[in-house]
């Protein structure tokens, strides 16, 4: 499929975004009154950079002024939930937003972390299904996906959200960012070993013909250049995807390891340079990694147009 750059900002940044504001909730959960201004910022970085991803994704629609018209579909579509958990998520932001700046009791707001947390995190899960459900492109159909999904999220996010709020390095939370990397490249691999070995069904199955009978056809199936050749019709040598696969596999452990490495060198001044670093070198990595995964993905339209 064509790799998109509206649905590269939108998948990445989104994801980036929900993932700070999963963390934010987190945060409130174990200590809710503590540093109210830094769970504010980082508040507001979570609603600007999912706000931006969901904003771009408008400009891959035909007509984005029809798009509020998704979300009456909440019963059968992956989109109009994504649509749905979207709107709620920003509601459970101001929720918290008053409460922070109220100074809210504290059960109030750990209830409203928990379910902004919730719901940042089912809003990831959409955006993944909206993909994983597509039975036509075997590369999403792959148990994987949702799963990559979050873990992109959380992780970008724990980075982010080291970056804007530690004040002091905490043991714990940085050796579960350390080793959550090297995890989700191993799922990732997994990943493309899987849809390496994968083989889309051949023209005589739709005839239903014996496998390996070889089907003419008596003309082409379309004169000039349509919305499933440009579209559907991407097509990325293999020699240059196993390429960028490395690029985006080194980018997406380095970030990590570097930037919790600046930290703790760092940690006698603000470690959070560190983090700011690392937390850019895996966007990179994820948004080289969210354009393999548009590119090779190969839809069964493209047995019958070539």
């Amino acid at each position: 499929m064509h790799p998109a750059a509206s649905v590269l900002l939108f998948t990445t940044l989104s994801g980036l975004g929900y993932g700070l504001l999963a963390w934010l909730g987190l945060w409130l959960l174990r200590a809710p009154q503590a540093a109210p201004d830094l769970a504010l910022f980082q508040l507001m970085a979570g609603f600007a950079l999912s706000s931006i991803g969901l904003f771009a994704s408008l400009a891959h629609l035909g007509h984005p002024e029809r798009a509020w018209r998704a979300f009456s579909q909440w019963r059968s579509s992956w989109l109009s939930r994504e649509g749905v958990l979207a709107v709620l998520t920003v509601v459970a932001q101001l929720v918290t937003a008053f409460l922070l700046l109220g100074d809210a009791a504290p059960y109030a707001l750990r209830a409203a972390g928990f379910v902004l947390a919730l719901l940042a995190l089912g809003t990831v899960a959409c955006t993944a299904m909206i993909y994983a459900s597509l039975t036509p492109i075997p590369a999403w159909r792959h148990g994987l996906v949702l799963p990559v999904y979050l873990g992109f999220a959380l992780l970008g996010g724990g980075l982010a959200a080291a970056a804007f709020a530690l004040e002091r390095l905490a043991p714990l939370p940085t050796l579960v960012l350390g080793l959550a990397a090297p995890l989700l490249v191993g799922m990732k691999l997994r990943y493309w070993r899987g849809i390496d070995a994968q083989r889309l069904p051949e023209a005589a199955a739709a005839l239903g013909l014996p496998a390996g009978t070889r089907v003419g056809r008596f003309e082409a199936p379309h004169s000039e250049a349509s919305y499933i050749t440009r579209e559907m019709g991407f097509a990325l040598a293999r020699k240059h995807g196993r390429r960028l696969r490395h690029i985006a596999a080194f980018l997406l452990l380095l970030g990590p390891w570097l930037g919790i490495a600046l930290a703790w060198l760092l940690r006698e001044g603000d470690p959070r340079a560190g983090f700011a670093l690392a937390a850019g070198l895996f966007w990179l990595g994820s948004l080289l990694e969210r354009w393999l995964f548009f590119a090779e993905a190969r839809h069964v339209v493209g047995v019958y147009y070539p």
